[in-house]
């Protein structure tokens, strides 16, 4: 199982906040935005520091896909 981030950047469109804003609400580095946009891991602090940010659940900002490895 792979984690994708997409819904987090749709959300961060519909509340009309840049990337760049969600990292200084969040209190997280660049590197991490970086991460989140290569689907790559993401610790669990970072993601509950986006939460917090954006007052929503982790499954408004992620979601488990099929990578094609497991096939």
């Amino acid at each position: 199982m792979a984690v994708t981030y997409k819904k987090l950047f749709h959300l961060l469109i519909d509340r009309g906040i840049s990337p760049s804003e969600l990292t200084e609400q969040a209190g997280f580095s660049a590197n991490i935005l970086t991460r989140l946009r290569r689907d790559q891991y993401v610790s669990l602090d970072s993601i509950e520091k986006i939460c917090l940010a954006l007052n929503c659940k982790v499954d408004d900002i992620l979601e488990f896909v099929q990578d094609e490895k497991s096939y």
